[in-house]
Order: C-alpha cells, then sequence, then structure tokens
C-alpha cells in the first residue's frame, strides 16, 4: 500500500506514520498542495488529506483531483465540520470523511477500505453488462442503463446496486451491506444503507414503472430480482384452439378426447 498524507498537524502525523511503518506502508507527507500531475506520478493508493492545509480553495482542489484521477482513493482527514461540508466533500469525489481528533487505526481502516473498492472498481473493466428487467448495469461504466437512457445515479448509489445485482437473488443483510460499501462496521442505529435503498429504488421506479427491482426482507436486509408489476390481459392469452381451426377441426379434437377419456377409463 502506497499513501501520501497532505497535513501539517505534526502530533497527528507522527503517530499515524509510526503506524503506518509497523505495517510497512509506504507513505509520504506533503505539507503543502501539490500540483495534480505530481499527485499522479506518485503512484498512490490513497491520499489522506486535511482540507484546512488547502484554505480557500480546498473545494476546488479537491474537485480538479477527483475529476483528474478518479482512480486515486482520498480520504478527507479534517477538524469539526458541517453536514452540508461534508456532504459537498463527497460528492465532488472524496471516498471518505474522518472528523478529527481520530485515532490512527481508524484512518488505517478507512484507508483500506477506499483501497478495497478500488480493487473491485479496477475489475469492473473486465466485466460484462448484467441484464435484470429493463435495467441494464455496466460496471465499466460505472453507470445504470434503462432504454439506453443512464440513471443518473451517484457513486454510492452504482456501487448498491451493482452489489446488489451481483448477490444474484440473495438476501443481503443490512450489515454486510454497509461493511462492503463503507469498509467498515455498521455503528447501532445507522440507517445509511436505508436512505441509499430508498434513493435508488426511486430512482429504478422512475425509469422503469412496470418493474420492481429491490425488495425488502424487514429486519433483515434487502435483495435484487427484477419482477414485471404489469397485469397480463386475459385476451392476450392464446386459446388451446388455434383460431384458423373450423368446426371439423374442432369436432376431431373432441372426438379424440372422448375416446382418450373412454380408454382411460377402461384401464
Amino acid at each position: 500500500m502506497r499513501i501520501a498524507v497532505l497535513d501539517r498537524d505534526s502530533g497527528f502525523i507522527q503517530v499515524l506514520s509510526k503506524r503506518l511503518d509497523r505495517l510497512g506502508w509506504e507513505h509520504r507527507v506533503l505539507g503543502s498542495p501539490v500540483p495534480t500531475d505530481a499527485i499522479a506520478s506518485m503512484r498512490l493508493s490513497a491520499l489522506v488529506v486535511d482540507l484546512a492545509v488547502l484554505g480557500p480553495q480546498a473545494w476546488e482542489w479537491l474537485e480538479r483531483l477527483c475529476g483528474a484521477l478518479p482512480e486515486l482513493g482520498v480520504v478527507v482527514c479534517t477538524g469539526p465540520s458541517t453536514v452540508a461540508q461534508r456532504v459537498r466533500g463527497l460528492r465532488l469525489g472524496a471516498d471518505d470523511w474522518i472528523t478529527k481528533p481520530c485515532h490512527p487505526e481508524e484512518v488505517i481502516a478507512r484507508v483500506q477500505g477506499v483501497a478495497r473498492r478500488r480493487r473491485r472498481s479496477t475489475s469492473r473493466t473486465e466485466s460484462k453488462p448484467l441484464m435484470a428487467g429493463e435495467v441494464e448495469i455496466r460496471s465499466d461504466q460505472f453507470q445504470a442503463f434503462v432504454g439506453g437512457h443512464g440513471l443518473d445515479l451517484t457513486r454510492r448509489e452504482f456501487e448498491l446496486i451493482e452489489l446488489l445485482a451481483a448477490a444474484e437473488g440473495r438476501v443481503l443483510e443490512r450489515e454486510e451491506i454497509y461493511s462492503r460499501l463503507w469498509g467498515y462496521t455498521m455503528v447501532r442505529g445507522d440507517r445509511s444503507v436505508d436512505v441509499f435503498v430508498r434513493k435508488l429504488r426511486q430512482k429504478l421506479e422512475k425509469a422503469s414503472p412496470n418493474w420492481r427491482y429491490i425488495h425488502t426482507h424487514f429486519g433483515i436486509g434487502y435483495r435484487f430480482a427484477a419482477e414485471s408489476l404489469e397485469v397480463v390481459d386475459p385476451s392476450d392469452v392464446p386459446s388451446s384452439i388455434p383460431a384458423h381451426w373450423d368446426a371439423g377441426d374442432k369436432g376431431e379434437l373432441a372426438r379424440a378426447q372422448q375416446d382418450g377419456e373412454l380408454g382411460a377409463r377402461a384401464v
């Protein structure tokens, strides 16, 4: 594992560096923002960044970095923040957000979780499209489509639909979904999985109203299976006797059925 830490908190850096050394991870400390191409040349698995170091340009720098290096795992580790700030950072491309003060073990666990998701993302380029009902899931494009139109999913929503669909009809418990998407154990009472499932379900229902995809198993978790909601019109069901048959044909069929019944009684 090769990571960089963009931070000026000497105490935090010292403690984290010691732990990384014990793990045998390659790591370097960056005391100030560096150009995107310089970070690309480092060939990092992940970057841990304190937005306070970036100052007023923090959001612009983060968006530019995540847009230019989509394969790089980015973990924001910064001081107290508002919900709006955390949401903004995640939407700009950060993979995770940690609030200081924090334990180095948590930082390492978050980085490991991001790295695992990145490895799964790398394997997506070799996977085939998955079809379910009217939905086509394209892992190589990180997107799902209905009738050729993208569903406008967030990164987390796509990871969720991909995970559920890959289970091939198996029920996934909430705890399993959380650990595989966020990379660490779900805290008791956390409703993040339910929130993301609801948002994903709404988008699927809007794009494909005649199908049901995500099924809730109360007290357990969720299952992905495409089920049509269309009601079959009885007039659409073909008759057992072809429409082009004439009366003579129907008479022959009736006699054959009668002979068969008589034969069955004789036996």
